[in-house]
């Protein structure tokens, strides 16, 4: 896969240079609204890049970066990398859709060790974190990200040509162990994704993009694509509703990317109907399913601007349900149809033979944006990658109208009553119910080793109870056999770092009593269990 002439990073240091006043990135810093202006990103991006190549960095080195989820300085970082042709590795958290989680000193060690990076770049409130890195890694040299601009003589004569198969990223998704996955990205790969970012933009003019999860993980090739065309980023440390729509209506933000629940909480804000949406062009949503009532809603409150996408950190973008398709009711239980750059196969789980259509399989898929395999870990990179495709692990089946629809993961059937249970089936019958907004279901293994099925729901409008009985409207749509031993009813489901639900979190809650064979779950702080 070739390079082009002129890489993102050099074409967004371009950009910077041609108006250094203009305004490009907003944050908050303590309470504070903090604006960075094109000159200011300039300087300290060539600043680092000076300070890094004094450290003789350059192809096949490795630098970690670490910084708060949404700083500035994260960017200066990773583009002074990227001018150098060498590797980024941020390594504060997982590919998250959230900010809450951070990685630990340990976990931080062995991925700085494993990825072989000799140099951590760190911003002010990492400081600390960086010199407790370095106590546990001798020889691990921790820098911090210069805001200043270099004299001309500090930097390198020329910018090296990058190379398509060198390594650009290495990225983390959870793996079944806990420990996290080093998912490769190249070169080639990551030009290819922010270019096609970057044409897919609205024509209409630059665009401001928010991002409320951060920046460094799935939003990155998105600000990557606005920062290189000339647009504005607006940088939120979390997910705050009520801020979210403020920004829309001032900042006359464009586009956002959002995980499912924070588009729940966006529509049940008070101020929603209210606020000034004119600016917006592009609601983008993914993470975990969505309610095809609850999306509807918000077709109805935020227009003809909704994206649904469905991908994985190794894949990249994989389908997409575009803004016409959210006007089509039988379309929103799908994930739309494959981008046109994107293959996809359904194949019998094991086989890796095609099912026939409708039959539900294994989702492999082959694109340029595919990852080129897990960091030393030739095993699963050999599982998981076969004569370029790769394989998902997720279950799914083309409808009647040619649109891609999940029915789960592999490995994820409760085995029930000599019975084989899908969590998804349960989970979008859950989903049909009107008070239902978000359902995990997933099984827990009682004192006599039978295992239960479990359901975790988020009810509309933060409500702890429903009049319906659950159990009964499972039973109706379903099957007796499919209805959960145990409902648990919570405020807000609770996520892992990569915006998905944490069943593993919810089993932890859930405990055999000694007057029952059967499992009930430990009420939290604010659920109540049925």
């Amino acid at each position: 896969m070739a390079i082009p002439s002129s890489p993102h990073a050099r074409r967004i240091l371009d950009v910077l240079e041609q108006d250094r006043a203009r305004a490009v990135l907003h944050g908050r810093d303590n309470g504070r609204d903090n604006t960075v202006a094109a000159g200011e990103l300039a300087d300290s991006i060539l600043g680092t890049t000076a300070l890094l190549h004094a450290h003789g960095i350059g192809h096949s080195d490795t630098v970690g970066v670490l910084t708060g989820p949404n700083h500035p300085l994260m960017l200066s970082a990773r583009y002074a990398v990227h001018l150098l042709g060498a590797t980024s590795v941020y390594v504060r958290s997982m590919n998250p859709r959230t900010d809450t989680e951070t990685f630990s000193v340990a976990t931080q060690t062995g991925l700085l060790r494993d990825t072989g990076a000799l140099l951590l770049l760190v911003d002010e409130e990492s400081a600390e974190r960086g010199r407790w890195l370095a106590h546990r890694m001798p020889g691990l040299t921790v820098l911090p990200i210069p805001w200043e601009r270099p004299p001309e003589t500090a930097l390198p004569v020329r910018f090296p040509p990058l190379r398509p198969d060198d390594l650009a990223v290495v990225d983390f998704t959870s793996g079944s162990t806990g420990r996290p996955r080093m998912v490769e990205q190249r070169y080639g790969t990551r030009e290819e994704l922010v270019r096609r970012l970057a044409n897919g933009l609205d024509p209409r003019g630059p665009a401001t993009l928010l991002s409320v999860t951060p920046i460094s993980h799935t939003t990155a090739p998105m600000a990557d694509a606005v920062l290189s065309t000339g647009g504005v980023v607006v940088m939120h440390d979390g997910f705050d509703a009520g801020e979210v729509l403020r920004a829309f209506a001032e900042r006359r933000v464009t586009d956002v990317y959002l995980a499912v629940p924070h588009l729940y909480r966006l529509m049940e804000h008070p101020d929603a109907a209210g606020t000034d949406l004119g600016s917006l062009r592009r609601i983008t949503y993914s993470g975990t399913p969505a309610a095809p009532a609850r999306v509807a809603r918000a077709v109805e409150l935020f227009g003809d601007v909704l994206i649904q996408v469905y991908g994985t950190t190794e894949a990249g973008g994989i389908s997409s349900l575009n803004p016409l398709d959210h006007r089509e009711p039988e379309l929103l239980g799908s994930v739309g149809r494959p981008f046109p750059w994107v293959s996809v196969d359904i194949r019998v789980p094991g086989s890796g033979t095609a099912a026939e259509r409708g039959q539900s399989g294994e989702i492999w898929v082959t694109s340029p944006t595919i990852t080129a395999g897990y960091l030393d870990d030739e095993k699963l990179t050999g599982t998981v990658l076969r004569d370029g495709w790769l394989r998902t692990g997720d279950l799914g089946h083309w409808d009647a109208y040619g649109y891609l629809r999940l029915d789960g993961r592999i490995g994820q059937v409760i085995k029930h009553g000599g019975l084989k249970l899908d969590p998804a089936d349960i989970e979008a019958a859950l989903l049909r119910h009107p008070q239902v907004r978000q359902a995990v279901v997933y099984g827990v293994h009682d004192r006599d080793l039978v295992e239960q099925v479990h359901a975790a729901v988020e009810l509309s409008g933060g409500a702890t109870r429903t009049s319906c009985d659950l159990k009964g409207f499972v039973r109706d749509v379903l099957t007796p056999e499919h209805v959960p031993a145990c409902i648990s009813y919570w405020p807000q489901i609770p996520l892992t770092a990569s915006g998905k639900p944490d069943r593993t979190y919810l089993r932890a809650l859930t405990t055999p009593t000694e007057d029952s064979p059967g499992s009930q779950a430990r009420p939290g702080p604010r659920h109540a269990v049925a």
